[in-house]
Protein backbone atom coordinates (compact mmCIF):
# COMPACT_ATOMS: atom_id res chain seq x y z
CA UNK A 1 0.00 0.00 0.00
CA UNK A 2 1.58 3.39 -0.92
CA UNK A 3 2.36 5.53 2.18
CA UNK A 4 3.47 9.54 1.80
CA UNK A 5 4.35 12.39 3.60
CA UNK A 6 3.47 16.13 5.03
CA UNK A 7 6.12 18.46 6.99
CA UNK A 8 9.59 17.96 8.87
CA UNK A 9 10.48 21.09 10.56
CA UNK A 10 13.87 21.74 13.15
CA UNK A 11 14.53 23.78 16.33
CA UNK A 12 17.90 24.48 18.22
CA UNK A 13 18.59 26.31 21.16
CA UNK A 14 19.96 30.04 20.87
CA UNK A 15 23.45 29.71 22.19
CA UNK A 16 25.66 28.40 19.27
CA UNK A 17 29.49 27.81 20.26
CA UNK A 18 32.31 27.44 17.00
CA UNK A 19 34.18 24.12 17.10
CA UNK A 20 37.55 26.23 18.01
CA UNK A 21 35.72 27.53 20.94
CA UNK A 22 34.54 23.95 22.07
CA UNK A 23 38.15 23.03 21.33
CA UNK A 24 40.41 25.62 23.69
CA UNK A 25 38.06 25.08 26.10
CA UNK A 26 38.46 21.37 25.92
CA UNK A 27 42.34 21.44 26.12
CA UNK A 28 42.45 24.03 29.22
CA UNK A 29 40.53 21.23 30.91
CA UNK A 30 43.66 20.80 33.90
CA UNK A 31 42.98 16.93 34.08
CA UNK A 32 44.10 16.23 30.28
CA UNK A 33 47.69 15.39 30.09
CA UNK A 34 49.88 16.87 27.30
CA UNK A 35 49.65 14.04 25.13
CA UNK A 36 45.78 14.65 25.27
CA UNK A 37 46.14 17.97 24.42
CA UNK A 38 47.62 17.76 20.94
CA UNK A 39 45.16 14.93 20.12
CA UNK A 40 42.25 17.28 21.38
CA UNK A 41 43.35 19.39 18.57
CA UNK A 42 43.82 17.06 16.04
CA UNK A 43 40.06 15.59 16.41
CA UNK A 44 38.54 19.13 16.22
CA UNK A 45 40.38 19.79 13.51
CA UNK A 46 39.61 17.20 11.85
CA UNK A 47 35.64 17.08 12.41
CA UNK A 48 34.84 18.52 9.55
CA UNK A 49 32.23 20.69 12.45
CA UNK A 50 32.28 24.30 12.21
CA UNK A 51 30.06 25.24 14.74
CA UNK A 52 27.63 23.84 17.33
CA UNK A 53 24.44 24.37 18.84
CA UNK A 54 23.81 24.07 22.82
CA UNK A 55 20.86 24.54 25.99
CA UNK A 56 23.75 25.52 28.05
CA UNK A 57 24.52 29.10 27.62
CA UNK A 58 26.98 29.62 30.15
CA UNK A 59 30.13 28.48 28.67
CA UNK A 60 31.21 32.18 27.80
CA UNK A 61 30.07 33.22 31.51
CA UNK A 62 32.69 36.19 32.88
CA UNK A 63 34.23 35.77 36.17
CA UNK A 64 31.70 38.12 37.62
CA UNK A 65 29.21 36.55 36.81
CA UNK A 66 29.77 32.99 39.09
CA UNK A 67 29.97 29.41 38.95
CA UNK A 68 26.93 27.84 36.46
CA UNK A 69 25.89 24.49 36.69
CA UNK A 70 28.26 22.96 33.92
CA UNK A 71 31.57 25.73 34.02
CA UNK A 72 33.20 27.79 36.81
CA UNK A 73 34.48 30.90 34.53
CA UNK A 74 36.92 31.67 36.85
CA UNK A 75 39.38 28.38 36.86
CA UNK A 76 37.93 28.01 33.26
CA UNK A 77 37.13 23.93 34.41
CA UNK A 78 34.26 22.23 33.11
CA UNK A 79 32.82 21.13 36.76
CA UNK A 80 31.68 17.02 37.13
CA UNK A 81 28.17 17.69 37.89
CA UNK A 82 26.07 15.06 38.73
CA UNK A 83 23.50 12.58 37.19
CA UNK A 84 20.80 13.97 39.12
CA UNK A 85 22.19 17.53 38.39
CA UNK A 86 22.26 17.44 34.65
CA UNK A 87 18.58 15.17 34.47
CA UNK A 88 17.14 18.44 35.61
CA UNK A 89 18.30 20.87 33.66
CA UNK A 90 17.16 18.32 31.02
CA UNK A 91 13.46 18.66 32.33
CA UNK A 92 13.81 22.40 32.16
CA UNK A 93 15.15 23.00 29.06
CA UNK A 94 14.03 19.81 26.77
CA UNK A 95 10.58 21.15 26.73
CA UNK A 96 11.22 24.04 25.01
CA UNK A 97 12.87 22.16 21.99
CA UNK A 98 10.48 19.83 21.74
CA UNK A 99 7.60 22.39 21.86
CA UNK A 100 9.42 24.50 19.37
CA UNK A 101 9.89 22.13 16.70
CA UNK A 102 6.23 20.42 16.72
CA UNK A 103 4.32 23.99 16.58
CA UNK A 104 6.92 24.71 13.50
CA UNK A 105 5.87 21.44 11.94
CA UNK A 106 2.07 22.22 12.40
CA UNK A 107 2.79 25.86 11.11
CA UNK A 108 3.59 24.08 7.87
CA UNK A 109 0.73 22.75 7.15
CA UNK A 110 -2.03 25.31 6.41
CA UNK A 111 -5.11 23.25 6.32
CA UNK A 112 -3.49 21.25 9.87
CA UNK A 113 -5.65 21.99 13.53
CA UNK A 114 -4.33 21.23 16.80
CA UNK A 115 -7.15 18.96 16.89
CA UNK A 116 -6.57 17.06 14.01
CA UNK A 117 -3.63 15.53 15.68
CA UNK A 118 -4.23 12.20 17.20
CA UNK A 119 -1.12 10.59 18.21
CA UNK A 120 2.02 12.33 19.25
CA UNK A 121 5.47 9.70 19.77
CA UNK A 122 8.34 11.63 21.21
CA UNK A 123 12.10 10.86 20.96
CA UNK A 124 14.98 11.12 23.48
CA UNK A 125 17.84 9.48 24.80
CA UNK A 126 19.85 12.47 26.86
CA UNK A 127 17.12 12.64 29.85
CA UNK A 128 13.84 11.84 31.52
CA UNK A 129 11.22 13.08 33.50
CA UNK A 130 7.88 12.08 33.90
CA UNK A 131 5.12 13.52 32.66
CA UNK A 132 7.04 13.09 30.13
CA UNK A 133 7.80 15.37 26.90
CA UNK A 134 5.13 13.47 25.11
CA UNK A 135 2.60 15.14 27.91
CA UNK A 136 4.20 18.30 27.52
CA UNK A 137 3.66 18.68 24.18
CA UNK A 138 -0.05 17.92 23.89
CA UNK A 139 -0.10 20.47 26.79
CA UNK A 140 2.23 23.53 25.13
CA UNK A 141 0.77 22.65 21.49
CA UNK A 142 -3.11 22.98 22.58
CA UNK A 143 -3.86 19.55 21.78
CA UNK A 144 -6.82 17.22 22.61
CA UNK A 145 -6.82 15.72 25.72
CA UNK A 146 -7.56 12.29 24.02
CA UNK A 147 -3.99 12.47 21.75
CA UNK A 148 -2.57 9.52 22.20
CA UNK A 149 1.29 9.29 23.64
CA UNK A 150 4.07 7.48 22.76
CA UNK A 151 7.64 7.70 23.75
CA UNK A 152 10.55 6.09 22.36
CA UNK A 153 13.27 6.69 24.67
CA UNK A 154 16.86 5.52 25.20
CA UNK A 155 17.59 4.00 22.04
CA UNK A 156 20.34 6.61 20.50
CA UNK A 157 21.36 7.97 17.54
CA UNK A 158 18.80 6.09 15.14
CA UNK A 159 15.44 6.28 16.78
CA UNK A 160 13.92 8.54 15.00
CA UNK A 161 13.13 5.33 12.64
CA UNK A 162 11.65 3.54 14.67
CA UNK A 163 9.07 6.49 15.88
CA UNK A 164 8.44 7.21 11.88
CA UNK A 165 7.48 3.28 11.48
CA UNK A 166 5.35 3.75 14.51
CA UNK A 167 3.42 6.70 12.62
CA UNK A 168 3.21 4.63 9.58
CA UNK A 169 1.77 1.73 11.25
CA UNK A 170 -0.48 4.09 12.39
CA UNK A 171 -1.55 5.63 9.39
CA UNK A 172 -1.99 2.04 7.68
CA UNK A 173 -4.47 1.13 10.44
CA UNK A 174 -6.48 4.48 10.46
CA UNK A 175 -6.99 6.70 7.61
CA UNK A 176 -7.69 9.45 9.55
CA UNK A 177 -4.78 9.27 11.73
CA UNK A 178 -2.69 12.34 12.30
CA UNK A 179 0.52 11.76 13.84
CA UNK A 180 3.02 14.48 14.95
CA UNK A 181 6.82 12.72 15.69
CA UNK A 182 9.05 15.18 17.55
CA UNK A 183 13.07 13.75 18.24
CA UNK A 184 14.77 16.25 20.99
CA UNK A 185 18.48 15.55 22.16
CA UNK A 186 20.44 17.95 24.76
CA UNK A 187 23.54 16.10 24.57
CA UNK A 188 25.90 18.62 25.43
CA UNK A 189 24.56 18.22 28.50
CA UNK A 190 26.62 15.17 29.05
CA UNK A 191 29.93 16.37 28.09
CA UNK A 192 32.97 14.86 29.72
CA UNK A 193 36.02 15.50 29.46
CA UNK A 194 39.30 12.98 30.30
CA UNK A 195 42.55 11.17 28.85
CA UNK A 196 40.26 8.47 26.79
CA UNK A 197 40.85 9.05 23.43
CA UNK A 198 37.18 7.35 22.69
CA UNK A 199 35.62 10.26 24.67
CA UNK A 200 37.44 13.23 23.35
CA UNK A 201 35.97 12.10 20.06
CA UNK A 202 32.47 12.23 21.58
CA UNK A 203 32.95 15.87 23.18
CA UNK A 204 34.09 17.06 19.90
CA UNK A 205 30.70 15.83 18.09
CA UNK A 206 27.43 16.23 20.20
CA UNK A 207 24.82 18.93 19.98
CA UNK A 208 21.78 19.92 20.92
CA UNK A 209 18.60 19.87 18.73
CA UNK A 210 15.11 18.90 17.77
CA UNK A 211 13.81 17.89 14.32
CA UNK A 212 9.62 17.41 14.21
CA UNK A 213 7.28 15.53 11.40
CA UNK A 214 3.62 15.31 10.85
CA UNK A 215 2.67 12.38 9.37
CA UNK A 216 -0.72 11.24 8.28
CA UNK A 217 -2.84 9.13 5.38
CA UNK A 218 -4.80 12.26 4.69
CA UNK A 219 -4.63 13.13 0.89
CA UNK A 220 -3.20 16.90 1.80
CA UNK A 221 -3.09 19.43 4.93
CA UNK A 222 -1.34 22.13 2.61
CA UNK A 223 1.86 20.96 2.34
CA UNK A 224 3.66 21.80 -1.26
CA UNK A 225 5.39 18.00 -1.49
CA UNK A 226 5.50 14.73 -0.03
CA UNK A 227 7.78 12.18 0.46
CA UNK A 228 6.32 8.42 0.04
CA UNK A 229 7.88 6.19 2.68
CA UNK A 230 8.12 2.59 1.37
CA UNK A 231 10.01 0.79 3.50
CA UNK A 232 11.72 0.66 7.00
CA UNK A 233 13.90 -2.10 7.97
CA UNK A 234 16.38 -2.26 11.27
CA UNK A 235 19.65 -4.16 10.77
CA UNK A 236 22.07 -5.61 13.74
CA UNK A 237 25.77 -6.32 12.95
CA UNK A 238 27.09 -10.16 13.50
CA UNK A 239 26.88 -10.66 17.48
CA UNK A 240 30.17 -9.76 18.92
CA UNK A 241 30.63 -6.79 16.35
CA UNK A 242 30.60 -3.56 17.46
CA UNK A 243 28.49 -4.22 20.84
CA UNK A 244 31.07 -2.31 22.98
CA UNK A 245 31.99 0.30 20.45
CA UNK A 246 28.91 2.02 20.51
CA UNK A 247 26.84 2.44 23.39
CA UNK A 248 25.44 4.73 25.88
CA UNK A 249 25.60 4.18 29.98
CA UNK A 250 24.35 6.08 32.40
CA UNK A 251 26.73 7.20 34.71
CA UNK A 252 27.48 8.74 38.19
CA UNK A 253 28.29 12.19 36.68
CA UNK A 254 26.11 11.77 33.30
CA UNK A 255 25.42 9.87 30.48
CA UNK A 256 28.93 7.90 29.33
CA UNK A 257 28.88 7.48 25.04
CA UNK A 258 30.79 4.62 24.18
CA UNK A 259 32.14 5.54 21.01
CA UNK A 260 34.99 3.42 19.59
CA UNK A 261 37.48 4.58 16.75
CA UNK A 262 36.44 1.09 15.06
CA UNK A 263 33.14 2.43 14.80
CA UNK A 264 33.85 3.94 10.91
CA UNK A 265 35.43 0.43 9.97
CA UNK A 266 32.84 -1.86 11.40
CA UNK A 267 30.43 0.55 9.14
CA UNK A 268 32.70 0.49 6.23
CA UNK A 269 32.76 -3.82 6.70
CA UNK A 270 28.57 -4.04 7.41
CA UNK A 271 26.98 -1.45 5.49
CA UNK A 272 26.41 -3.12 2.14
CA UNK A 273 24.93 -5.99 4.05
CA UNK A 274 22.63 -3.91 6.24
CA UNK A 275 21.24 -2.20 3.21
CA UNK A 276 20.20 -5.65 1.53
CA UNK A 277 16.94 -6.31 3.24
CA UNK A 278 15.67 -2.71 2.50
CA UNK A 279 16.84 -2.98 -1.57
CA UNK A 280 15.64 -6.29 -1.62
CA UNK A 281 11.47 -4.46 -0.86
CA UNK A 282 12.49 -4.15 -4.83
CA UNK A 283 14.08 -5.68 -6.85
CA UNK A 284 15.37 -3.19 -9.45
CA UNK A 285 17.39 -1.33 -6.76
CA UNK A 286 18.69 -4.55 -5.37
CA UNK A 287 20.50 -4.99 -8.58
CA UNK A 288 21.31 -1.61 -9.55
CA UNK A 289 24.47 -0.32 -8.46
CA UNK A 290 23.82 2.16 -4.87
CA UNK A 291 24.46 5.46 -6.34
CA UNK A 292 21.24 5.09 -8.42
CA UNK A 293 19.38 6.09 -5.72
CA UNK A 294 19.62 9.93 -6.26
CA UNK A 295 19.45 11.24 -2.48
CA UNK A 296 20.77 9.63 0.27
CA UNK A 297 20.32 11.11 4.05
CA UNK A 298 23.14 9.57 6.29
CA UNK A 299 23.18 10.11 9.85
CA UNK A 300 26.80 12.07 10.47
CA UNK A 301 27.83 10.24 13.32
CA UNK A 302 31.11 11.38 12.71
CA UNK A 303 33.33 12.74 9.35
CA UNK A 304 34.88 9.30 9.10
CA UNK A 305 31.87 7.50 9.01
CA UNK A 306 30.23 9.48 6.10
CA UNK A 307 33.75 9.02 4.27
CA UNK A 308 33.37 5.60 4.65
CA UNK A 309 29.46 5.36 4.25
CA UNK A 310 30.82 7.15 0.74
CA UNK A 311 33.68 4.99 -0.50
CA UNK A 312 31.89 1.88 0.28
CA UNK A 313 28.38 2.64 -1.43
CA UNK A 314 30.29 4.90 -4.15
CA UNK A 315 28.74 8.12 -4.21
CA UNK A 316 29.34 11.19 -5.26
CA UNK A 317 29.68 14.23 -3.49
CA UNK A 318 26.59 15.78 -4.06
CA UNK A 319 24.92 13.31 -2.69
CA UNK A 320 26.70 13.20 0.54
CA UNK A 321 26.34 17.20 0.46
CA UNK A 322 23.27 17.50 2.69
CA UNK A 323 24.39 15.06 5.51
CA UNK A 324 28.27 16.86 5.48
CA UNK A 325 26.80 20.19 5.42
CA UNK A 326 24.18 19.48 8.54
CA UNK A 327 27.45 17.72 10.75
CA UNK A 328 29.22 21.29 9.13
CA UNK A 329 26.56 23.20 10.75
CA UNK A 330 25.05 21.55 13.50
CA UNK A 331 27.49 18.95 14.65
CA UNK A 332 26.01 15.25 15.72
CA UNK A 333 22.25 15.18 17.28
CA UNK A 334 21.50 11.82 18.54
CA UNK A 335 18.18 10.88 16.99
CA UNK A 336 17.17 14.64 15.97
CA UNK A 337 19.83 14.70 12.77
CA UNK A 338 18.35 12.31 10.01
CA UNK A 339 15.29 14.87 10.10
CA UNK A 340 17.27 17.72 9.36
CA UNK A 341 18.87 16.19 6.46
CA UNK A 342 15.36 14.98 4.94
CA UNK A 343 14.15 18.31 5.50
CA UNK A 344 17.04 19.38 3.30
CA UNK A 345 15.60 16.65 0.38
CA UNK A 346 11.85 17.24 1.29
CA UNK A 347 12.88 20.90 0.14
CA UNK A 348 14.90 20.80 -2.79
CA UNK A 349 14.90 17.05 -4.31
CA UNK A 350 13.11 16.32 -7.58
CA UNK A 351 9.51 15.15 -7.68
CA UNK A 352 10.05 11.04 -8.94
CA UNK A 353 13.79 10.99 -6.49
CA UNK A 354 14.20 8.48 -4.50
CA UNK A 355 15.97 9.06 -0.70
CA UNK A 356 17.44 6.42 1.41
CA UNK A 357 18.18 6.81 4.92
CA UNK A 358 20.16 5.38 7.41
CA UNK A 359 21.48 6.20 10.53
CA UNK A 360 23.59 4.09 13.42
CA UNK A 361 23.63 3.19 17.12
CA UNK A 362 23.89 0.82 20.14
CA UNK A 363 24.24 -2.42 18.88
CA UNK A 364 25.83 -1.83 16.65
CA UNK A 365 22.26 -1.39 14.86
CA UNK A 366 21.68 0.10 11.50
CA UNK A 367 18.62 1.47 10.36
CA UNK A 368 17.43 2.55 7.16
CA UNK A 369 14.55 3.66 4.95
CA UNK A 370 13.55 4.33 1.49
CA UNK A 371 11.61 7.19 0.35
CA UNK A 372 10.14 8.87 -2.81
CA UNK A 373 9.88 12.40 -3.30
CA UNK A 374 6.47 13.43 -4.64
CA UNK A 375 3.96 16.37 -5.12
CA UNK A 376 0.88 16.29 -2.90
CA UNK A 377 -1.72 14.42 -3.95
CA UNK A 378 -5.18 15.84 -5.08
CA UNK A 379 -6.72 18.15 -2.13
CA UNK A 380 -10.46 16.58 -3.40
CA UNK A 381 -9.50 13.36 -3.12
CA UNK A 382 -10.74 11.19 0.01
CA UNK A 383 -8.98 9.82 3.18
CA UNK A 384 -10.98 6.44 1.60
CA UNK A 385 -8.65 6.69 -1.46
CA UNK A 386 -5.48 7.60 0.15
CA UNK A 387 -5.84 5.29 2.91
CA UNK A 388 -2.20 3.79 2.23
CA UNK A 389 -0.95 7.34 1.76
CA UNK A 390 1.72 9.05 4.57
CA UNK A 391 2.50 12.83 4.64
CA UNK A 392 5.23 14.09 6.06
CA UNK A 393 5.37 18.29 5.74
CA UNK A 394 8.37 20.60 5.74
CA UNK A 395 8.54 22.82 7.92
CA UNK A 396 11.26 25.83 7.57
CA UNK A 397 13.99 26.43 10.74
Amino acid sequence: MPVYAHSIATAVPETVYLQSELRDMVKAQPQLERLSQRLVSMIYNASAIDQRHSSIDELRRAPEDGVGTFYDPVTRQLLFSSTGVRNNFYAEAAPKLFTEAGRRAMASCPDLKASDITHVITVSCTGFYAPGPDYDVVRSLGLSAQTQRFHVGFMGCYAAFPALKMAKAFCEADAGAVVLVIAAELCSIHMRVNNDPDTLIASSLFADGAGAAIVSARPSLGSAHTLRLDAFETTLTPVGVGEADMAWKIGDEGFEMVLSTYVPDIIEAHIVGALTPLLNSEPQLAAAPHRQIERWAIHPGGRSILDKVQTSLDLSDEQLAPSREVLRSYGNMSSATVLFILKDLLENATDGERVCAMAFGPGLTVETGLMTHCPVPAAQASPAQHSGELQLAAGRH
